[in-house]
């Protein structure tokens, strides 16, 4: 595991939703699908992977989270989500209930 892949792992961390608001207000969280391992996109960003990241995001699997999930994890404030910051951002991916 390269160093980057051994810190990455070791920022891998759980938040509700109300950790996170502050971070969505200065735009810095990616929202990251199921079915992308959240240090796999990390790695990318870290390494500057434009190539996978513009991938993911044609694919529409990191977004910025909509107006509409927004106001859904406003109304459950205690909804998790597995989280990993990668300076500036803050990669989010919903934990199932």
């Amino acid at each position: 595991m390269s160093d980057l892949r051994a810190e990455l792992t070791e920022g891998l961390d759980e938040a509700e939703w109300d950790w996170l608001i502050p971070h969505v207000q200065r735009d810095a969280v990616i929202l990251v699908a199921q079915g992308l391992n959240l240090l796999d996109v990390g790695e990318a960003i870290a390494n500057d992977n434009t190539q996978s990241v513009q991938q993911w995001i044609d694919e529409q699997l990191i977004t910025k989270p909509s107006v509409d999930q927004v106001g859904r994890w406003n109304g459950d404030r205690q909804k998790r989500f597995n989280t990993l910051i990668v300076q500036p951002f803050v990669l989010v991916q919903e934990m199932a209930a």
